[in-house]
């Protein structure tokens, strides 16, 4: 058989497997076998040298219905996270894009802003489009929920059957920061819960109550922001903020839910004439990566959010691999002491009467 009778055209339709074997006058399985590393086969060298050259010759690309239709790995993974944004989620997607990069996988992610009918729907149209598992980030997931794929969560705090969960340590968490604002001297601390689609909300605050009564600090409830707006930008915190300077109730520090927060806290703070930190410390939570250079920089809970996100890719490969991994993987925080926080010492400056 002669080589120029079946050669493959560039321009004339897309170079299939088929095509590829009558060039090289080979079966097509065995091309298969190269191009997928398949073990298990032995072929000489120089016919994989050869079978190489031909697919890239032609720029022959496998089709990935046919890999699913065999049973094969699309070496792809799908990502469930609520939004893309620059703070939490994006760090812990890094973590997980580097791993899987160096990997040889392929992810894409969809996002559900928290809405209850698309986390659900999600997972059976991932796996319909041929992913190999399911990672999903800051999700609630239902516990009665069965997941077609292997799947590890990222601050799920939901047991399911076979499904490991990587959650930060979040009584350490509380712990780190409010002994730190307590030896400053803060006793009048204005808390931040999140808002109740969060999956860390519950969790974090629960430690928060928890390591309060310990110190002895009392949680006013006249002092406590409830976030609510689904957002993860400073705006989350400002109303609050707001509202309880015009409440003239005397604080001296505030406990943030996340940096986001933290920034729109003290701006709120400054546009009342109150100084951070000479008047009220601020407290953040993630040290997301522009916490570090806000004015004030700000004091903050690090979640080491690209550790996570890593540990949770790694975790997910095993899966699919077979191996036995733990259902859950908790994280240590970092106390991390920047220009937001010092000392109480001065009375706390009456807010000026709202316009």
């Amino acid at each position: 058989m002669t080589k120029s009778a079946a050669h493959p055209s560039h321009t004339a339709r897309r170079t299939s497997l088929k095509m590829l074997a009558e060039y090289l006058g080979l079966s097509p399985s065995t091309i298969s076998f190269v191009l997928n590393d398949a073990p298990g086969r032995s072929i000489p060298e120089a016919t994989r040298q050869r079978v190489k050259a031909a697919a890239a010759k032609f720029n022959y690309q496998p089709s990935m219905i046919a890999r699913t239709l065999q049973g094969q790995r699309m070496q792809t993974i799908g990502v469930l996270l609520p939004e893309l944004g620059e703070g939490y989620h994006s760090q812990v997607l890094s973590g997980v894009g580097d791993l899987l990069m160096r990997e040889g996988f392929f992810y894409f992610t969809v996002h559900h802003r928290h809405k209850k009918e698309l986390v659900s729907a999600y997972p059976e149209l991932l796996r319909s489009r041929g992913v190999d598992g399911i990672l999903a980030i800051d999700t609630h997931l239902p516990e009665d929920c069965r997941l077609p794929l292997p799947t590890v969560l990222v601050a799920g705090h939901t047991e399911l059957s076979e499904v490991t969960n990587v959650v930060l340590n979040h009584e350490l968490a509380a712990e780190l920061a409010l002994n730190h604002l307590y030896q400053l001297g803060h006793r009048k601390i204005a808390f931040m819960q999140g808002q109740p689609f969060s999956s860390d909300s519950d969790t974090r605050w629960a430690a928060t109550l928890h390591v309060a009564r310990e110190l002895g600090l009392v949680v006013n409830d006249d002092l406590t922001i409830y976030l609510e707006k689904d957002s993860h930008s400073p705006e989350i915190s400002y109303p609050g903020i707001r509202r309880l300077l015009q409440s003239r109730q005397e604080f001296t520090a505030v406990l943030c839910f996340n940096d986001v927060s933290a920034m729109g806290t003290i701006r709120a703070l400054h546009e009342a004439g109150r100084r951070v930190p000479n008047d009220v410390s601020v407290l953040g939570f993630d040290d997301i990566q522009s916490s570090q250079y806000q004015v004030p920089s700000l004091t903050t809970i690090r979640q080491p959010l690209q550790e996570m996100g890593s540990t949770a890719a790694r975790m997910l490969l095993k899966k699919l691999a077979d191996e036995i991994t733990p259902e859950l993987i908790r994280v240590d925080p970092e106390l991390i002491v920047r220009e937001s926080t010092a000392r109480a010492g001065r009375p706390t400056k009456k807010a000026p009467a709202s316009n």
